[in-house]
């Protein structure tokens, strides 16, 4: 009796030990629904282990109890990895194929004109770059009016045609190792650091399109009022149930600072402080622990803001819908008669004085070959 007492209390100190390790490390991987399932787990472990010590369970009994232990263990295993990738679907960072838009592709989906443009830029082209939802409009742009050739999206010495990112282009731009950036507009802090680095952003509208807000398919709420956006994004409305939906707290994600889409939100906002963005934590290089802002997951409770165009045309997935604001819906036809109350402009924007080819560039981009571009590829002109 004597070594079975002292081999339950071992074995306790070891499945302590080995819980309380893989709880930190479960925890920041799945948040605290790990953590309890891998304490639910050792304590139902230790439990058929000690009967077993003690002969409570023995022989035949001891193996079906451990076999069935183990297969409902699997079982949970399977259901939450299954879960994980069904809410992962949608997530706002989530890379689009950009490949499929680039210039001259052979199958690209990027829009071409019905005839040759009336433009033809040579020799020094300007380099572009911007915002991975207006990739698809600026590299039809590029298609038009450059020689054809090959040039790949993705960042590197010589590249012509890339997509950064927004926050990216504009550190690009204001370090003048790009000419030309499309992009919403600037925040605050992309304004200060190109007046630190003694230029003024020079901004050309070229199209509009609308802010919007997103929740899961199955959430009750189709429509929010900008006011109640407002006091959800500023921690003041935190339950579904106060805007018409169910009994669920709101899980209200950002975006990273400075992206096209977070400046969107703080325009929106206004004055009113925003709360805390929800956040995950990241074991650095160095050991350390890091904090970035969560990715949009498509839990039930969750509410999400995007583009219109990149959330129905370039990252299409039926398990979100797209809220109406103050009763109007996003729609082409509702940003162009004004009646969306979040519509913005988006611009073509350069530092310094514009070369020659840059003029030609943006003074085409606006001209009715140019808006005709933005409009068949799904944006909405800033020219009727």
């Amino acid at each position: 009796m004597i070594w079975k007492t002292f081999v339950s209390i071992i074995l306790a100190m070891g499945l302590l030990f080995i819980t309380v390790f893989l709880s930190f490390t479960l925890y920041f991987n799945f948040g605290s629904t790990g953590v309890i399932f891998i304490w639910i787990t050792s304590f139902m472990l230790y439990f058929i282990l000690v009967m077993g010590i003690f002969e409570k369970l023995k022989g035949k009994k001891f193996g079906i109890t451990v076999s069935t232990f183990v297969g409902l263990c699997i079982i949970v295993l399977i259901s939450r990895y299954g879960y994980d990738l069904y809410i992962e679907r949608i997530t706002n960072s989530a890379e689009v194929d950009l490949t499929e838009y680039e210039p001259f592709g052979s199958e690209t989906k990027a829009v071409s004109l019905e005839q040759a443009a009336s433009l033809g830029l040579s020799g020094d082209l300007p380099e572009l770059d911007g915002a991975t939802a207006l990739y698809p409009v600026y590299s039809a742009f590029a298609q038009a009016v450059y020689p054809e050739e090959h040039y790949p999206h993705v960042n590197n010495t010589d590249g012509i045609v890339l997509s950064t990112k927004t926050d990216e282009a504009y550190t690009r731009l204001i370090k003048e190792e790009t000419d030309i950036i499309f992009v919403a507009g600037p925040s605050e802090r992309q304004i200060k650091a190109a007046e630190d680095a003694g230029h003024t952003l020079e901004m050309t509208p070229i199209g509009r399109e609308a802010f919007v807000f997103f929740v899961n398919a199955k959430n009750p709420v189709d429509s929010l009022t900008m006011e109640q956006v407002q006091k959800i994004y500023s921690g003041e409305i935190t339950n579904w149930n106060e805007v018409g939906g169910e009994n669920e707290k709101i899980q209200a994600f950002q975006r990273p600072d400075d992206s096209g889409s977070q400046t969107a939100l703080e325009n929106l906002m206004g004055d009113i402080p925003l709360m805390e963005a929800p956040a995950k934590e990241i074991v650095s290089g160095m050991g350390g622990i890091i904090r970035e802002t969560s990715d949009y997951r498509n839990h039930g409770n969750a509410i999400g803001y995007s583009f219109r165009f990149f959330s129905t045309e370039m990252h299409r997935d039926g398990d979100i819908k797209l809220l109406a604001i103050d009763g109007v819906p996003p729609s082409e036809k509702s940003i162009r008669d004004g009646s969306y109350p979040i519509a913005s402009e988006f611009y073509a924007i350069t530092v310094g004085e514009r070369t020659e080819n840059e003029t030609k560039l943006i003074d085409w981009i606006v001209s009715e070959e140019g808006q005709w571009i933005v409009e068949e590829t799904g944006y909405v002109g800033v020219k009727e």
